[in-house]
């Protein structure tokens, strides 16, 4: 079992993520440095050990999402599976709109290709057919492999891969994330979108996600108009109105937020060049509800990767 196999542990540290950013419903998502760290070796058995976020509610066997896309990505390589101890520390949030499920997925198939003597099968493109695959959608799982800010989707017929195509983000922009101590199941959250949405709301989605690839890339000063949606975060209220009562106060003062993938999270892009006379990441960490976690976080920065030593 031990010949296509590394000796000893491999760690992978990937980052959250955050999806929709607004008027990017299902195709922009962007890398914050907050980190999962997952370490698997070689072994006679499946063990699973799991430290921090979610440590009480996790599987400890196949079903665990890591597990599943180890799996995947091994056989994919056409290697048999073997036993793997893992290891897993947790601080993303489960169940807020950070990627978490994202990170456990795209942590998977990282460590799969590490684990491997010669992982040069399991490249970015096909890493990112199957993340999308177990995911449903490549948002935050290709910010999750990449980094970066990206813009991603799927194609239709015989061209039904996933693409993701990296774009810049301006020096001195950054985020604060504002987590509420409750989850919200992404299904949950996606069950009250309406099946049809009127042309003009979809157009006006259309150039907003246009004018932030441009905004977040170039001009961090028309970042609130360009993070305004019309599509799912309004329409998702009932599941978290708390939520949305602190993004309509931040950009009723002119701070850019928006619900951070399905939500409950909140994320401001602040900074220098944000806005006509910037925004001081202090004054929004002071605006989080009581109760809720606050962190300012660096934004685009590197995707899943494998720890030196």
């Amino acid at each position: 079992m031990s010949a296509p196999f590394r000796s000893g542990p491999v760690t992978v540290r990937v980052p959250a993520t955050s999806a929709n950013l607004g008027p990017g419903f299902d195709s922009l998502g962007l890398a914050l440095a907050l980190h999962d760290e997952l370490t698997a070796e070689v072994a006679p058995r499946l063990t699973v050990e799991v430290e921090g976020e979610g440590a009480e509610d996790v599987p400890r066997d196949e079903r665990h999402l890591v597990v599943r896309a180890l799996h995947a990505g091994l056989r994919a390589a056409g290697v048999e599976v073997p036993g793997v101890a893992l290891r897993t520390r947790n601080v993303l949030p489960h169940g807020r709109g950070l990627g978490s499920s994202s990170a456990a997925i795209v942590g998977g198939l990282v460590l799969a290709r590490g684990l491997l003597e010669d992982g040069s099968a399991l490249d970015d493109d096909l890493l990112l057919d199957l993340a999308t695959e177990l995911e449903g959608h490549p948002d935050n799982v290709a910010p999750a492999l990449l980094g970066g800010f990206v813009v991603s989707g799927t194609g239709t017929g015989a061209d039904a891969r996933a693409f993701a195509v990296p774009s810049p983000v301006a020096p001195g922009v950054s985020a604060v994330v504002l987590v509420p101590p409750g989850a919200v199941a992404t299904t949950a959250a996606r069950g009250l979108l309406p099946a049809t949405v009127p042309h003009a709301d979809a157009a006006t989605n259309a150039g907003r996600a246009a004018l932030l690839v441009v905004a977040l890339g170039h001009r961090p000063d028309l970042l609130l108009r360009a993070t305004e949606d019309r599509l799912h975060q309004e329409q998702r209220e009932p599941a978290m109105p708390e939520t949305l009562r602190l993004v309509h106060a931040l950009r009723a003062d002119g701070v850019p937020a928006v619900v951070s993938g399905a939500g409950p999270t909140v994320l401001a892009f602040v900074g220098a060049g944000v806005g006509a006379a910037g925004i001081d990441p202090q004054d929004v960490m002071d605006r989080g509800p009581r109760g809720w976690d606050v962190h300012h976080v660096d934004v685009g920065g590197s995707g899943a990767a494998v720890l030196a030593g």
